[in-house]
């Protein structure tokens, strides 16, 4: 496909991408769009202009402050929403061209919380980083715990706390139990990381009760972000038996403003890792369900460059979506649209892969050189961390653009 927009080259969006977002500008309210180049297409104009005429739903929805209500209209409508842009953006003679107030720079608008997410579960199920924080703290000879390749471990998070790229955090305060001590102090946090991982957006309802099969699974996920699990480490270690993750993990977590279809990454499936021992039927899964996603970690501090920390693949996930959606719902949990999926840390094999500061600095043991000769084993104050995702493949790309997020101090 060719478009009669001005693309730069490597960008996120393509004609092949067309991402949904919520923005807004100076003189209009929030809104749906879509990001096209530098770009941004308003949904709701340009359904005026009578583009959409041929599908029957509200076009109204393109006024809402979240997608939901658009997402809600099923597959059959938002999938043919986006196969009408792409073909008006790569026509010539299209109503949408030449029309000036239907196309936003990207500069000039702001960019909201494209969700009203209801509930929030965060995953663990990249092998890789399963294995470090294993050998890390627990048995360097045998890391993984014993249900680790029997089901996709994961646990229920705090939805409220989810903020969009570009809004800063505060550096949490809590309990941490401090090196020779027994019993906990209460301070503000001295080991903040990130987690690099990517979300998946719930598309479709389900009802208590109801099981979703791994066959069924993709019709009910409407498409993906980058996912910035915020974590502070030594609140997390004080407090995270017996029940795991809560005030370590609740205080933020940060996501890329547009949602990127899944069927916009269908090019770039590929096989996953191979799963030993033979998972119980109900996880079993055909075809191609792992996708080849290029992701990358930047930190940038205050009046400095930004360094790239981390380069890894979402490919290397040991449990799929479509997995982890089948186990979630296999008691009867049932889905609600917006509901959001992490997908765990996305860690590779090497180093360098690793997603997030406790692995690459191995605990605080190995400090990672800046570009700028400083060095970090966590995030500092007034750090931003910046996460980058994109697919290319047969001079196809589709991209996330990038989550970014400053860490102030505590208050």
């Amino acid at each position: 496909m060719e478009t009669w927009i001005d693309i730069p080259k490597n960008s996120d969006f393509s004609i092949h991408n067309i991402p949904f977002g919520i923005f807004s500008t100076k003189d209009s309210k929030k809104r749906v769009g879509t990001a096209i180049g530098d770009m941004i297409l308003d949904l709701k104009l340009s359904s005026d202009l009578g583009v959409f005429d041929n599908l029957n739903f509200d076009f109204n929805v393109f006024e809402n402050e979240h997608l939901n209500d658009f997402i809600s209209l099923g597959k059959s409508i938002t999938n043919n929403v986006r196969l009408i842009i792409q073909k008006e953006l790569s026509d010539s003679s299209s109503a949408l061209k030449n029309q000036s107030n239907l196309l936003i720079k990207q500069t000039d608008a702001e960019m909201h919380l494209p969700l009203k997410i209801g509930d929030y579960t965060d995953f663990y199920s990249s092998i890789e980083h399963a294995t470090n924080i294993g050998s890390m703290f627990r048995d360097p000879s045998n890391p993984l715990l014993p249900n680790w390749k029997h089901i996709p471990v994961g646990y229920h998070g705090r939805a409220s706390s989810i903020i969009v790229s570009g809004k800063n955090i505060n550096r949490p305060k809590g309990q941490v139990l401090l090196p020779n001590q027994e019993t906990p102090s209460f301070q503000a946090s001295e080991k903040i990381d990130f987690e690099l991982e990517m979300g998946f957006v719930i598309g479709k309802k389900s009802n208590l009760g109801e099981s979703i099969s791994t066959s069924e699974a993709e019709d009910y996920i409407f498409g993906k972000v980058l996912f910035n699990d915020w974590s502070a480490r030594d609140i997390q270690k004080w407090e995270y038996v017996p029940l795991g993750p809560f005030l370590g993990k609740s205080f933020a977590s940060s996501i890329s403003p547009w949602v990127v279809p899944l069927e916009a990454l269908d090019s770039f499936r590929v096989e996953g890792p191979d799963q030993n021992p033979k998972v119980l039927s109900y996880l079993e899964c055909k075809g191609l369900n792992n996708y080849e996603i290029n992701l990358e970690v930047a930190i940038e501090p205050d009046n400095s460059n930004e360094s790239a920390v981390c380069s890894s693949n979402f490919k290397y996930m040991y449990w799929n979506m479509s997995q982890q959606l089948a186990h979630h719902t296999i008691n009867g949990c049932n889905l609600n649209v917006g509901d959001l999926m992490a997908s765990g840390t996305v860690s590779g094999k090497e180093k360098g892969s690793y997603g997030s500061m406790l692995e690459l600095s191995w605990g605080g043991k190995k400090p990672v050189i800046l570009d700028d000769g400083n060095s970090r084993v966590f995030i500092n104050d007034n750090d931003t961390v910046i996460m980058r995702g994109y697919c290319e493949k047969n001079g196809k790309r589709v991209g996330f653009g990038e989550v970014r997020t400053k860490l102030l101090g505590s208050k």
